[in-house]
C-alpha cells in the first residue's frame, strides 16, 4: 500500500494477504508484519481470520519478541466479535504476567474501557502504571498512554485527581487541556445551534486531531546497532575487515552503552537499540550493491532495522531485562 493511498481506498484483505506472503519471504520481520495483516483484518470485518493470525504467531516455535502484546490484541478482537469469556481469561492472564511494555497495558485497560468496564480500566491502568513508573521521574514516551488512558477513565468516573493525574496534564502538550478533552460533560456541540459551543467543539477535535498526527509521525528512534555474541563471532570471522569495529563483545556492550548515554546527555530523545543477525545483514549489504565488510554501511544497516521497527526502547523499563540478553535486570547490568 502506497503511503498516500486514502484509507477509504484500501482493499484490507488484498493487503492482508500481501503482508503475509511478505512474512513468508522475511521471517525475521515476521511478527512485525503478521500483526500489521491481522490489524487489517480486523479493519476488513474479518475478526475470525484476524485470530487466527494471532493463534499462528502465539503458537510460532520461533519464540515471539511482544508475545504480551500479541495477546492483548487477540483478546481486545475476540471482545469484539463475542468472544468475551475468553477476552476476558486473556486479559486476566496478561495483568498476572506484568509485562514491562506499557502497550499490553494500555490495549487491555482500553478494551475493558470500550466495554463500559471503567472500573477494571482504571486498575488496569493503575497497575500499569505502577508497575512501570514508580520511583520514575520523566516518564518515557511509550508510557504517556498509559497515564491518558488512565487519566481518561478516572474523569469519567468521577474521581478526584491524583499525582499520575498531574504528571498527565504536564507531558500533555496540546493547548487544550486533558481536563477538558476528557470532560465526561463534555458538550459534543457539532449538532448545536450556539456558535460558541460549536467553535469550542471544533478547538477540542482539532487539539486532539494535533496529538494524533504527532503520535503517527513521531520519527523512528535513533538506535545503536547491538551484535549478540554468536552472531558478532560470525561476523568477524566472515569479515575480518570489522575486526576493527568490534575488538571483542564485551567491549561491544560497552561501546553500547557509554554511547547511547552520551547521546543522552546531550539532549538527543527517542534513543533505541537494534539486534543485527548476519544473514540479514547480508541481505541488506546486497540490496545496496556493497560488501558486508565495508564499516561504513553499519550505521546504514542500524537505521535500516529502526525505520522497519525493529528497535527497543533505551533505556529499558523500571525493571525489564536488560538489552544485552544477559537475563539481569537493566539496573543490575549495564544499568548499574
Amino acid at each position: 500500500m502506497r503511503p498516500d493511498t486514502p484509507a477509504e481506498n484500501v482493499d484490507h484483505t488484498a493487503e492482508a494477504a500481501r503482508l503475509e506472503r511478505t512474512a513468508g519471504l522475511y521471517p525475521e520481520d515476521a511478527e512485525a508484519l503478521l500483526l500489521q495483516a491481522a490489524a487489517h483484518l480486523e479493519l476488513s470485518g474479518d475478526r475470525p481470520a484476524a485470530t487466527t493470525l494471532y493463534d499462528r504467531l502465539l503458537s510460532s516455535q520461533a519464540g515471539l519478541e511482544n508475545p504480551y502484546l500479541v495477546r492483548a490484541l487477540k483478546a481486545s478482537n475476540l471482545w469484539e466479535y463475542g468472544h468475551e469469556a475468553e477476552a476476558r481469561a486473556i486479559i486476566d492472564g496478561i495483568r498476572a504476567g506484568a509485562p514491562r511494555d506499557p502497550a499490553p497495558w494500555v490495549i487491555v485497560a482500553e478494551s475493558l474501557e470500550a466495554h463500559d468496564e471503567l472500573e477494571a480500566a482504571q486498575e488496569t491502568f493503575t497497575e500499569g502504571a505502577a508497575l512501570l513508573l514508580t520511583d520514575v521521574t520523566d516518564p518515557p514516551y511509550s508510557t504517556h498512554p498509559l497515564l491518558f488512558g488512565r487519566h481518561r477513565v478516572r474523569r469519567m468516573l468521577g474521581v478526584a485527581h491524583d499525582e499520575w493525574d498531574t504528571v498527565a496534564d504536564l507531558l500533555h502538550s496540546s493547548p487544550v487541556s486533558l481536563d477538558e478533552l476528557h470532560d465526561p460533560k463534555r458538550v459534543w456541540s457539532l449538532g448545536s445551534d450556539n456558535p460558541a459551543e460549536l467553535a469550542a467543539e471544533i478547538s477540542r477535535l482539532r487539539a486532539e486531531l494535533g496529538t494524533y498526527r504527532e503520535a503517527l509521525s513521531r520519527p523512528f528512534p535513533v538506535a545503536v546497532l547491538h551484535w549478540p555474541a554468536g552472531e558478532l563471532r560470525e561476523l568477524v570471522e566472515a569479515y575480518p575487515t570489522l575486526a576493527t569495529e568490534y575488538p571483542s563483545h564485551e567491549e561491544h556492550l560497552a561501546t553500547i552503552e557509554g554511547s547511547l548515554r552520551e547521546l543522552a546527555a546531550s539532549g538527543t530523545p527517542n534513543l533505541g537499540i537494534v539486534t543485527g543477525t548476519v544473514p540479514s545483514y547480508e541481505a541488506f549489504a546486497a540490496s545496496e550493491m556493497a560488501s558486508p565488510g565495508e564499516a561504513e554501511l553499519l550505521p546504514q544497516y542500524a537505521t535500516t532495522l529502526a525505520a522497519r521497527g525493529r528497535a527497543v526502547e533505551w533505556p529499558p523499563q523500571r525493571g525489564a531485562g536488560c538489552w544485552c540478553g544477559s537475563g539481569r535486570v537493566y539496573e543490575g547490568c549495564h544499568g548499574a
